[in-house]
């Protein structure tokens, strides 16, 4: 489903790669994790597979379509939830939602239907028609994920998408990830939470200062493996 291959990105002004020679493949129906410290690069890599960045080297491909030829057809299979969840503060919860479907061009009722699934799960069926300005950061964040996915976007990704959800809520986006998986749909997130990511994920992929230092997956992963201290001997400087 996700490509990446020789994935690199300098910001302007600087010599430094912010992300370097970055190649990683997401298969149908698998869960990724992106770990790493602080500034590692998580954000950066995920902003340029969305899009969101122009990347100096390499090429993203999303379901077949190569990200700098068909722009538009590969982001129309991407659901993205950013790491500062991002939402229009005027509209209410439901008018944030369909916004979001018409510009995928989802239908109707499967929006409704997606909204309203996702809403009772996530305990918001009740503030689906306020605004949004009125939501608590959780609540936000809760409307910007059902957002991403009111078009069955076959690839989602999130960046960061625990930080700030109280437990119950955690534990719920959990069974979402690792359900939404299932068939021909694939998830990428990045995370701090290496519980979690070793709970939902398939494959673990830890990224130091820009690049990729080693990916994991789980069935190839011996018994008693210990990621958090996979994680200190590979990521932290």
């Amino acid at each position: 489903m996700l490509s990446i291959e020789g994935l690199s990105k300098k910001y302007r002004g600087t010599e430094t790669y912010s992300a370097e020679n970055i190649t990683l493949e997401v298969k149908d129906g698998e869960v990724c994790g992106l770990v790493g410290s602080n500034g590692a690069g998580k954000s950066t890599i995920i902003k340029c597979i969305t899009g969101i960045l122009p990347f100096s080297e390499g090429h993203v491909r999303i379901g077949g379509f190569d990200l700098a030829e068909s722009p538009e057809k590969a982001k129309r299979l991407v659901g993205y939830v950013p790491d500062d969840h991002t939402v229009y503060d005027k509209l209410t919860g439901r008018e944030y939602a369909d916004y979001i479907g018409s510009l995928y061009g989802a239908k109707k009722e499967r929006k409704k239907e997606i909204v309203e699934r996702y809403a009772e799960i996530f305990s918001l069926t009740h503030a689906l028609d306020k605004q949004i300005g009125g939501y608590s950061h959780g609540m936000k964040q809760k409307i910007c994920i059902i957002g991403s996915l009111v078009h069955d976007p076959s690839l989602w990704i999130l960046d960061e998408p625990m930080v700030g959800l109280d437990p119950q809520t955690m534990k719920a986006l959990c069974g979402i990830i690792r359900g939404y998986a299932e068939g021909e749909r694939s998830v990428l997130f990045s995370s701090h939470n290496l519980d979690v990511v070793d709970k939902v994920c398939d494959k673990i992929a830890f990224i130091r200062k820009g690049r990729l230092v080693s990916v994991i997956e789980k069935k190839d992963m011996a018994e008693g493996f210990d990621i958090e201290a996979h994680f200190r001997s590979v990521c932290e400087v």
